[in-house]
C-alpha cells in the first residue's frame, strides 16, 4: 500500500482507496430487539455504517474498530467479516472491508465528521441508509448472527 506524496488516503492496486468500517448493532434497552447504528455525516448529508480510509500500514480490521470508536463513540466486539463493498468515490475507485461488531460501551458526541447517530431496527436501518449497497450490509449483518 502506498500514500501519496504529502499525506492522503492509502491506496492498493491500481490506486485504489482502502477503507475499513463496521455494521455496529447492539441488544435494544427497551425491549432486547435488534438494533444497527447508523451515523449521519453532514459534509455529504448522508446516512450510512461507520466507515473511514486506513492509516498507513494500518491493518483493515483495526482501522474498522478505529472508525467506529471516532464516529459513534463505541467501542465494540467484532464478530464475523461481512461483504467487501468496491465502488467509485470521487472518481477513484475504493474499497471498504467490513464487519459486523457489537457495540460494548461509551457514548456518542457530536462532531464535524458526525453529527448525529441513530440506533434502529434492522428494516428502518435498511430504509435510513442513503446507498443502496449499504443496505446489504444489514442483510449480511442478519445473516451472520443466525448463523452464530
Amino acid at each position: 500500500m502506498a500514500a501519496p506524496a504529502g499525506g492522503g488516503a492509502v491506496t492498493g492496486p491500481e490506486d485504489t482507496v482502502l477503507a475499513a468500517g463496521c455494521v455496529l448493532w447492539r441488544r435494544s434497552p427497551f425491549d432486547g430487539g435488534l438494533e444497527i447504528c447508523l451515523v449521519h455525516r453532514p459534509k455529504y448529508d448522508d446516512w450510512s455504517h461507520p466507515k473511514g480510509k486506513l492509516k498507513r500500514g494500518e491493518d483493515a480490521l483495526a482501522g474498522a474498530l478505529r472508525e467506529v470508536l471516532e464516529e459513534t463513540g463505541h467501542h465494540c466486539a467484532p464478530g464475523a467479516e461481512l461483504p467487501t463493498m468496491r465502488y467509485l468515490a470521487n472518481g477513484r475507485p475504493k474499497r471498504v472491508s467490513y464487519w459486523a461488531a457489537e457495540a460494548t460501551e461509551g457514548d456518542f458526541t457530536p462532531g464535524d465528521e458526525v453529527d448525529r447517530i441513530l440506533w434502529l431496527s434492522p428494516t428502518a436501518a435498511r430504509n435510513r441508509l442513503t446507498q443502496p449497497r449499504d443496505r446489504d450490509l444489514v442483510d449480511a449483518l442478519l445473516d451472520s448472527l443466525h448463523r452464530a
